[in-house]
């Protein structure tokens, strides 16, 4: 991860452990090309955890927006969550 990267998340962090109390509802927002399996991939990283996840395809029906409104023990769970998605390619975390 370069440092950017690393102290991008180390904000966010420090951002929601100063807007929230823990647990918290979190509603992760992203955008992927609809091709080959990327909203499944995306809805198998908040399996087994309770989320409620709403898609919606473009008018153009390239990309499709993924809303996952879920509970987080912390932040550090947020950002490990953000980490762990952005390895789909073409995905946009909003």
């Amino acid at each position: 991860m370069d440092k950017n990267t690393e102290e991008f998340y180390e904000r966010l962090k420090v951002e929601l452990d100063n807007s929230n109390t823990w647990p918290a509802e979190y509603l992760f927002k992203f955008i992927v090309p609809s091709v080959d399996d990327n909203v499944q991939k995306v809805e198998d990283a908040f399996n087994c955890m309770g989320a409620v996840i709403k898609t919606t395809k473009s008018k153009t029906g390239k990309f499709t927006s993924i809303s996952v409104d879920v509970q987080m023990k912390n932040a550090q769970e947020i950002v490990d969550k953000y980490q762990e998605v952005a390895t789909i390619k073409g995905i946009v975390s909003l």
